[in-house]
């Protein structure tokens, strides 16, 4: 048997006891919550491409004008600049510390709420950024989205894999990292077509985020917030309520009454970030952390992040360089499209294992054309550079429909719900501490090792993929309170769990409470 693949008994039980369907209501509700990617996915693409717009550059960064401009200067260093990295990353770094609060905000006031705040937060960030005047206020506006990126992250994904039946709790929790694909492409396309605005074109670039702010805003006014959250703070007939219409069926009382045990079970914890750390939940915080850094290591938020001023050091026009960047954000799109009809089919493991290979190949190649056809000084070929961007579409292509989704998808089915919002507060810290890093060293870390870049990224790739295939057990078709039996069944992770007499007895004691209904 596969290291990873385990035998689900529960998977069965499930689907026999649990009754409804898949309803309009909760389709509608999980499109507008998963909105949230939209701001998160805009603010991703458009930063790289106004980074390359001269006027933009002219205005706050001077310095990297210049060296823009000066012929002699480096193809890879071109745009190494500390201060244009924290234009970039400021906003990573502020979701960072902002997500220890959204953790909070999700647990007592509700997922709905903490969605709600992000929204605030991003239409007073685009507000900032839109008009400033110097470097200090474009940074404040970039924080205060970042404000928004660690509210909506948060409550977001749980949101998703809360309201939606397991059967299909991949491809609707997807639909979030879908809507960060549509916003990386939106912020491509908004930054093409203003690219020729003289003096004020990175203004609308920045401003049009305006756009998806206020449509989270009030889709999330018009949401209703999950059976789980509801329960968990104390609202049991609005939260029996709302899961008969998401079900479609008044016949919930099974899985009420799990969700009810397990929120009593939630209810003891006095201390949620130290049973975090308990050795029973060791496997998810593992792994939720490793998928996290691993994400981030692909190196496919370099490339999102800068891919215009990317294609530009690769001796690309401004205009070419921008519109290669728009044909990588339709591959992103519709690779992510291709995960959502695939993930409850195929499995988390399957796609992520698929795509290791294809994004070490296509690393491989470009570090291998770069290493061969592009210097300090002078011109990647035509055809060269054809196939640069080629093999970009393929390693963009096997992110969006492994990485990228399953980086939210899996931590926000693993935990349980008495830790999950703590969970995943620390899932959304470590990604925009290691996004931020990204960020922040990218331009330096291609100024120092050049075509190795790529490379550098691939021996990741590598590792990454090694983990997946030991040490990442299969998750589809699992109820999401029903996941603590997984790592019981794991050849690695119950060895680290078994040992410890006060865990199994907590274990017993929420499998006794998930399990009860059928003695």
């Amino acid at each position: 048997m596969d290291p990873g693949e385990i035998e689900s008994p529960r998977s069965k039980l499930d689907s026999n006891k649990v009754h409804g369907h898949v309803t309009s209501y909760v389709i509608i509700s999980c499109i507008m919550a998963a909105s949230a990617g939209l701001m998160f996915g805009y603010n991703i693409g458009i930063s790289g491409g106004i980074a390359s717009m001269d006027d933009f550059l002219e205005k706050f960064f001077p310095i990297v004008y210049n060296k823009k401009r000066h012929a002699s200067e480096s193809n890879y260093c071109k745009f190494n600049d500390e201060k244009l990295q924290a234009f970039t990353s400021s906003l990573y770094f502020a979701g960072l510390i902002a997500t220890f609060v959204a953790s909070q905000t999700t647990k007592r006031l509700g997922r709905k709420a903490t969605m709600i705040m992000a929204s605030i937060f991003y239409i007073v960030g685009v507000g900032l950024t839109a008009g400033a005047q110097n470097l200090s206020m474009l940074i404040t506006g970039r924080i205060v989205l970042g404000c928004g990126v660690g509210f909506g992250n948060q409550a977001a994904p749980i949101y998703l894999s809360e309201m939606a039946p397991a059967q299909l709790r991949g491809g609707l929790n997807i639909m979030f990292q879908l809507n960060t694909t549509i916003g990386v492409l939106f912020a491509n396309l908004v930054n093409y077509g203003t690219q020729n605005l003289q003096g004020w074109g990175w203004r609308l670039s920045l401003g049009v985020a305006g756009i998806p702010s206020a449509f989270l805003c009030v889709g999330c006014l018009m949401l209703v917030d999950t059976p789980n959250s509801l329960i968990e703070r104390g609202h049991l007939d609005k939260g029996k309520s709302i899961l008969c219409k998401i079900r479609g069926t008044q016949n919930v009382d099974v899985e009420f009454n799990e969700l009810v045990r397990a929120s009593q079970i939630a209810q003891e914890v006095k201390n949620p970030f130290r049973n975090l750390l308990k050795k029973k939940n060791s496997p998810q915080l593992t792994i939720s952390i490793l998928l996290q850094v691993f994400q981030q290591f692909t190196g496919i938020n370099a490339i999102m992040f800068y891919s215009p001023v990317l294609f530009q050091t690769l001796a690309f026009g401004s205009d070419a360089a921008l519109y290669s960047t728009v044909i990588t954000g339709v591959v992103n799109v519709l690779a992510t499209v291709i995960s959502i009809l695939t993930v409850d089919r195929f499995g988390r493991r399957m796609l992520l294992l698929e795509a290791g290979i294809q994004m070490l190949i296509s690393q491989v190649v470009i570090a291998v054309l770069l290493g061969i056809g592009l210097k300090d000084t002078g011109d990647l070929s035509h055809s060269a550079a054809i196939v640069v961007v080629l093999m970009v579409c393929v390693f963009v292509s096997g992110f969006a429909w492994s990485w990228g989704p399953m980086g939210w998808l899996i931590p926000s089915e693993i935990f349980p719900l008495e830790i999950r919002s703590f969970g995943q507060s620390i899932v959304v810290c470590t990604n925009l501490l290691f996004t931020f890093v990204i960020a922040q060293a990218f331009l330096s870390m291609l100024c120092w090792f050049k075509y190795a870049i790529f490379l550098f990224f691939s021996v990741w790739v590598f590792i990454m993929s090694a983990f997946v295939f030991f040490f990442l057990p299969e998750t589809k078709n699992i109820s999401i309170d029903a996941m603590v039996h997984i790592w019981r069944q794991h050849w690695f992770w119950k060895i680290i769990i078994q040992d410890d007499s006060e865990d199994v007895e907590y274990s017993s004691e929420i499998r006794t409470t998930l399990l009860g209904r059928e003695k």
